[in-house]
């Protein structure tokens, strides 16, 4: 004879199971797969997930308790929390997002729409230090906005500070009427790698939205020069975050971050187009944001072509998407010509490089390209 409080537990379980059930039949319509809530099934669905989340094929995960312990992705960055957690299991939960992952993600976000502030501490004082809740979570806006003195007494200057250094030292006149000692460009790529960095960590900050002190055209205009001087002084092509002599680093992984898309460039190109091609200063805002991006400035010939053939007949978005197959095709056709390769197969190749975002050097894609030789040279 089972008693109310079994029988309730029961039913609780079937109807949790039935939603489980139900969300596994989703995911198996989603990925093409085959799981349920079967031991062996399920334990493979299990693993299917944590690979997804890790190849960041999976955006959100929402979870009641699986995958708070004994999970690890490193692109993980934001846990929203809706649970009164304490303890390990808080420390365990917080951990999935407190990996390191490159110079973007230095840390992990939590959104709590509990108040864990208490159990958060207790936590940190019996699995770490009592005393070490300055390090093992984030300072407070004002402090990374306006400075600060850490606990040994060193001062860390804030954002106001840095930005403030930036215009003094370094106005934007000076990259454009002087000439700029060496000294002068790594010390400016370090202010300027301190003030990305710190972006990095206000931009979790509600706060800070609106209140960036840099408008978006000195960005780019310093972005720019930035992007320039790691061009003159980088050694090699190898590395994202390189280091010149040994004391100078550049934070390239941060600008590509807010890196401009074309997509950007082709609204400003819609509103040049609308002052009935006019404007001027749409076409400086155009060319600041070319060149403060690092995918864009090698296309800024083809940008500027394009914005040199519009007229008020133009349709932007149509018309580029053409000019790009057009210039594409005629790229192409150059290099078949000049190669002497077959235009087909070259074609072809070319395509599934696109599709792959690499090309293929190896096996024989590359041999049915190439025109026919001769065993016995000659050409």
């Amino acid at each position: 004879m089972f008693c109310v409080q079994s029988i309730e537990m029961a039913i609780k379980y079937l109807v949790s199971r039935d939603y489980l059930e139900s969300a596994i039949q989703d995911y198996n319509r989603m990925f093409h797969t085959e799981y349920d809530t079967s031991s062996e099934k399920f334990q493979n669905y299990y693993k299917d997930v944590s690979l997804r989340m890790k190849n960041r094929e999976l955006d959100i995960l929402i979870v009641v308790n699986m995958f708070l312990t004994g999970f690890d992705a490193t692109t993980l960055n934001t846990l929203w929390v809706d649970k009164n957690l304490k303890m390990h299991g808080l420390i365990q939960a917080y951990s999935r997002t407190n990996r390191i992952l490159n110079s973007i993600k230095t840390f992990g976000n939590i959104v709590c729409f509990r108040d864990l502030s208490s159990q958060t501490d207790a936590a940190i004082a019996l699995f770490g230090d009592k005393d070490a809740t300055g390090t093992v979570l984030l300072r407070s806006f004002e402090d990374y906005y306006n400075g600060f003195t850490d606990e040994k007494e060193k001062y860390h200057k804030g954002y106001t500070e840095l930005v403030n250094e930036l215009l003094t030292k370094f106005p934007i006149q000076d990259f454009v009427n002087k000439v700029i000692t060496l000294e002068a460009k790594k010390e400016f790529v370090m202010l300027y790698g301190a003030i990305f960095r710190m972006r990095n960590i206000l931009t979790t900050f509600d706060q800070f939205e609106g209140d960036e002190t840099l408008s978006i055209n000195d960005l780019q205009d310093y972005q720019s020069h930035y992007i320039d001087i790691h061009d003159e002084l980088r050694p090699t092509d190898e590395a994202q975050k390189e280091n010149i002599n040994d004391d100078i680093v550049f934070e390239m992984e941060l600008i590509k971050q807010v890196d401009i898309n074309i997509d950007y460039i082709l609204m400003l190109v819609a509103k040049y187009h609308e002052s009935n091609c006019k404007d001027s200063e749409i076409i400086v805002d155009i060319k600041k944001a070319i060149g403060g991006s690092i995918e864009l400035r090698s296309k800024k010939q083809l940008i500027e072509d394009f914005i040199a053939s519009i007229n008020t007949s133009t349709d932007i978005q149509s018309d580029w998407r053409s000019y790009i197959q057009k210039k594409k095709g005629e790229e192409l056709a150059s290099i078949t010509a000049l190669l002497r390769l077959k235009p087909e197969e070259t074609r072809q190749f070319i395509d599934n490089a696109f599709r792959d975002g690499a090309l293929r050097t190896t096996g024989t894609d590359i041999d049915k390209i190439l025109p026919p030789v001769s065993r016995f040279g000659g050409g």
